[in-house]
């Protein structure tokens, strides 16, 4: 007999399968096929509730994900990511099998669950705010609009009252087990029931002996005398102020002489420097007269030298000549006029030089007239183009005011037969009005010819879809014999070729099997003739 097992361990069970779903690799028959020893256990009811679930939860996965996401980022900021498979299963219950397996149902699987988180995420998906904005919105990009409004969110909002009691209920679960806490007895101490002893006598106490204390030493005389430190200084102080004393009064009479000056002599030195004439500078004379100079041992040395060196020099001079040097007074002469000859020479390019500046400051003063001239010439032109324009213009401005003055004319002519005009402008605009509600009408019936196309395609293609999901999609693996395994081995062949050859084998097999058989058959009958004609023998 199978054993019935509680809500908790199936939606457990359901969220551990959808944890080792690998949509890349296997789909769902696979993994049932894989997890048939676990779904063994359960009994047939709860084997369909299991594969159905999990079936849903991978099929309708994108919508799920949607909310399970948005909770994880407004509510569930501190829930586990590892329990994102136990919000997709309760969001698919509440969403596609609430009415099916009814709300008595489902309050025991909310229950059978951990309190808090149930009445967390619950809380988040039946927010009727949340069910008429983004999550309607967010589900529609996945299927249409419509079919979200009346199959999904519609469902949703009605079962809201119920699942709103059923969230409280949790809430109030919740409380109750926050204010109920165990209060432990505290154990209480008891005394000892002991026999109380009885009083005895006390023994009087021994006197203690008295403290021998020490005799003290009498004060010293010296705290109640004053230092000698103190009456030292004040003897040294005394004789420095009487010494500061002497020196003072023998300074003030020892004055110096030189510097008291006796009122009588103040008088005639005031005199004799007013009676004095002023002074008056002397002119330098203009010739020096030769004095002798002094000179000393230096001077005099220095003298000597001079006329010695002198000497030696015109000795030479002499020797010089004595030999055959010549005169140098000729070189020197040569030399003086080259040196003249030169100076004429630069005197002359400095000339040259003042001569070619003085042409350039000429050119440039010419070519600055001439410059002067063709900018004079230029503005001359100028001027006469100017006035050329200027005369040119003002032919426009008349032909332009004679112009303005016919338009004004015309104008004038004009509305004298404005009411004219009016009407006929008037019926223009209303033929134009009426071709373009004409044509907008039909402009819109087009459009709405196109948008009543378009649904009934959407419509018939949702339908096909629908039709399509309807059916469970059966997965055959198709095998072509004709080809190899492609494991790339020498004696690789495909499954026809296996069976032809072994049909052949099986053929060559039997052909061998009857020739021996045959060969078999021959040699015993050769054996009876032989056994026979033997026995014959022995007989005649």
């Amino acid at each position: 007999m199978v054993k019935m097992v509680s809500h908790r361990e199936l939606i457990e069970l359901i969220v551990q399968l959808l944890n080792k779903f690998n949509p890349e690799n296997q789909s769902v028959e696979d993994l049932v096929d894989e997890s048939a020893v676990m779904l063994q256990t359960l009994n047939v009811t709860e084997e369909k509730f299991v594969v159905d679930t999990l079936a849903g939860c991978t099929e309708y996965k994108s919508i799920l994900d949607v909310v399970v996401k948005a909770f994880y980022v407004q509510d569930g900021k501190y829930c586990p990511i590892s329990e994102r498979n136990l919000y997709i299963v309760i969001c698919y219950l509440a969403t596609f099998q609430l009415e099916e397996i009814g709300l008595q149902h489902f309050s025991r699987i909310v229950k059978s669950l951990d309190t808090a988180k149930m009445q967390q995420f619950l809380r988040f998906f039946f927010n009727d705010l949340y069910l008429n904005t983004w999550i309607k919105d967010e589900w529609s990009h996945f299927y249409d609009s419509v079919y979200v409004k009346e199959n999904w969110i519609d469902p949703l909002l009605r079962w809201q009252p119920k699942v709103q009691k059923l969230i409280e209920k949790l809430t109030d679960k919740l409380s109750n087990r926050t204010t109920t806490v165990k209060t432990l007895r505290v154990t209480q101490p008891k005394e000892f029931n002991l026999t109380v002893p009885k009083p005895r006598a006390i023994a009087p106490p021994s006197p203690a002996p008295l403290p021998v204390l020490p005799k003290r030493q009498p004060v010293p005389p010296s705290i109640y005398k004053p230092p000698k430190e103190r009456k030292q200084l004040e003897e040294i102080k005394t004789k420095n102020i009487q010494k500061a004393k002497d020196l003072l009064l023998k300074a003030n009479t020892n004055q110096f002489r030189c510097a008291t000056i006796k009122p009588e002599k103040r008088e005639n030195i005031q005199d004799n420097m007013e009676s004095k004439p002023a002074f008056k500078a002397q002119k330098i004379q203009s010739k020096i007269d030769n004095i002798p100079i002094k000179l000393n041992t230096a001077a005099i040395l220095r003298e000597g030298a001079l006329y010695q060196r002198k000497l030696e020099e015109e000795l030479k001079r002499i020797e010089n000549l004595q030999q055959g040097a010549g005169d140098p007074s000729e070189f020197l002469e040569w030399q003086k006029q080259m040196r003249g000859k030169d100076l004429e020479e630069q005197l002359a390019e400095i000339e040259c030089r003042r001569l070619q500046g003085k042409l350039s400051y000429e050119e440039a003063v010419l070519a600055h007239q001439n410059v002067i001239q063709e900018n004079k010439k230029k503005a001359d032109l100028l001027r006469e183009e100017k006035a050329e324009l200027m005369h040119l213009y003002a032919e426009k401005r008349l032909q332009e005011q004679k112009e303005m003055k016919e338009l004004v004319e015309q104008v004038m002519e004009g509305h004298k037969n404005v009411k004219q005009a009016k009407e006929k402008i008037q019926e223009y605009k209303q033929q134009i009005v009426q071709q373009v509600c004409e044509e907008s009408e039909e402009l819109l019936r087009q459009a709405l010819e196109e948008k009543e196309d378009q649904n009934r395609k959407r419509y018939e293609l949702i339908q096909q879809i629908r039709a399509i999901e309807s059916i469970h999609s059966i997965r055959h693996k198709f095998v072509d014999l004709t080809e190899t395994g492609g494991h790339g081995l020498f004696g690789e062949m495909s499954i026809v070729e296996l069976r032809e050859r072994l049909a052949l084998l099986k053929e060559a097999q039997k052909a061998a099997e009857e020739e021996k058989r045959d060969q078999i058959i021959h040699e015993k009958q050769a054996f009876q003739c032989f056994f026979f004609n033997f026995s014959s023998l022995n007989v005649l």
